[in-house]
């Protein structure tokens, strides 16, 4: 990407807030297979005023998938579990404005799809085989993570 100053350049990283950082760390870390970059806890004036809460302390951790993507960033997932203040977990429904959802790419849907459902992962569906559009020929399901977070197994096209 180019442009004028103050365009965007790349994409650092995503982030989901979740209930229990050390649950979801397990759940990306062992099920998924990313690796754990760093845990840090956050309870400092800038985290304060970035987030918008005067007695914010968050717990952060940060895992990669792979190769770093060439932004300067060490990982492409931030877990944030806010230690204060307390606040009531949103609704996550895929279908509503504002959710979210991150695709993990696999070489295998099918395989994945039985080795996480064995570890009692659930999921929307089994793998659906891709008819129609740019991924033609994939398999992809969805599946959620311990706080209801959808996630996406993709196996692209041959």
């Amino acid at each position: 990407m180019s442009g004028p100053a103050g365009t965007v350049t790349g994409i650092w990283h995503f982030s989901f807030t979740v209930s229990d950082l050390d649950a979801s760390v397990a759940f990306y870390r062992d099920l998924l297979g990313m690796t754990l970059v760093h845990v840090q806890d956050q309870d400092n004036d800038y985290t304060r005023s970035l987030v918008g809460y005067p007695d914010a302390r968050l717990r952060v951790a940060q895992l990669s998938a792979g190769p770093a993507s060439g932004t300067g960033s060490s990982h492409d997932l931030e877990l944030v579990q806010y230690l204060a203040p307390e606040r009531p977990s949103l609704d996550p429904e895929r279908g509503r404005a504002g959710a979210a959802h991150l695709a993990f790419v696999v070489d295998d849907a099918g395989a994945a799809h039985a080795r996480l459902a064995a570890a009692g992962v659930r999921f929307l569906s089994p793998p659906n085989a891709i008819t129609a559009g740019a991924n033609r020929g994939g398999y992809t399901c969805y599946f959620f993570d311990p706080d209801d977070i959808t996630l996406e197994l993709v196996q692209p096209p041959p």
